[in-house]
Parts: structure tokens; sequence; C-alpha cells
């Protein structure tokens, strides 16, 4: 395979699987052979095994970093802060893209941005939304009631009136309050004790 039949082939990608170039009548070991070379040479980005990007000046789309974090990891989902200043809830722009997993936590690092996945048991993997990035990308992201489940779950001491107020939340008419009472997002008792202070707080109660 030579460069321009790759460009044909995935220049309208923002990232590609080795599998997208493995239709029809090709050598796959020969595929991998000329990426590993265009790796190489510059020509592509290898973010993880099987997974690429083309780079520049060849790419036509920038991958955005929510696209890029659900395909470093399979099955995960951005959350956390990355989610909340993605729905206006948090003032403060997150430099780390946020996500959940049932996998193990990690960081990655790659021309793309800075990754953190954080574990959660598969029991929790709901209150999730695909939301449009623009173009012909999106992504599995949790909404604004998950989002805050997820990090209050995650963060020691996430249920005080201290740490809320550190959050800084904005925007509170955007929470389906009904979300937040919810069962199957605010089920432990954690949650649900920040929950209700978040209630109070979107409420105007003290």
């Amino acid at each position: 395979m030579k460069l321009g039949s790759l460009l044909a082939i995935v220049g309208d990608q923002p990232v590609f699987e080795t599998g997208f170039l493995l239709a029809g009548d090709v050598d796959p070991a020969d595929v991998r052979r000329q990426l590993s070379r265009w790796v190489t040479s510059g020509h592509v980005i290898q973010l993880r095994r099987g997974l690429y990007a083309l780079a520049p000046p060849y790419r036509k789309i920038e991958p955005h970093p929510f696209l890029v974090a659900n395909r470093l990891v399979r099955g995960s989902y951005v959350s956390l802060q990355s989610a909340l200043a993605h729905h206006g809830l948090i003032p403060e722009h997150v430099p780390v893209t946020t996500s959940v997993t049932t996998g193990r936590p990690q960081h990655q690092e790659n021309p793309f941005g800075s990754f953190e996945y954080h574990h959660c048991p598969p029991n929790r993997l709901t209150g999730l939304s695909v939301e449009k990035l623009g173009g012909v990308q999106e992504a599995l992201v949790a909404t604004p009631a998950k989002a805050l489940a997820d990090l209050i779950h995650l963060v020691p001491g996430a249920d005080s009136r201290a740490y809320l107020a550190e959050l800084r939340l904005t925007n509170l008419e955007k929470l389906d309050l009904a979300a937040l009472r919810a069962p199957a997002v605010g089920d432990r008792p954690k949650i649900r004790r920040a929950f209700r202070l978040i209630v109070a707080l979107a409420e105007g109660r003290p």
C-alpha cells in the first residue's frame, strides 16, 4: 500500500484502526509493516497498538480529545471534570481529559492531549449519552448527573458542603433534578448525601 492509497481510505477519519485497512484483497502483514514504516517516517501517529491518526499536513480533521479518549481505551466514557466542563457546570478549563472505565486506572499522553482513566465497576455504567462533537466526530459522555455521581464516588470527602462549594457549580438550572434523585445514578449513601446538597443549591435553598 502506498501513502496515496492510505490517504484515500482514511483521509476523512479523525483516527483509524488497522482493521479499517484490511478489507479486500490485501496482505495484513504487509499493511502492518507499512504502518510501522509510516510511523517511523512521521506520516502516521500511533496512539496505541492498532490505533492511528494521520500526521499533519495529511489529516483533514483534527481529532477531538473526547473521541481520542473513547478510542484509546475501549468501553470507556468521558466523565468527571471533563464532562462537567463540557456541560457547562464548572467554570474551569480542564487540561486533562478525564474518563471512566471498567478496566485498570491509567494515564496516557499523546499529541492530542493528556488522558486519565478511573476505574468503576460494570454495574455503574448508566447515565451515558452520545455527544456530537462537530462534523463526523462523536463520543460517549456522562450526563451531568452521572458525571457528578462519578466524581462524588471517586473523590474522598466529595459529599461535603465544603467540597461541593469548591467545585463552584454553575448553570444548575441545566441539571435534571429528577436524575439526581434517580436510584440508578445516586445509588450509594455518599452520592445521595451529596445530591441532596446539590438539589438544595439548584432550588436556591440553604
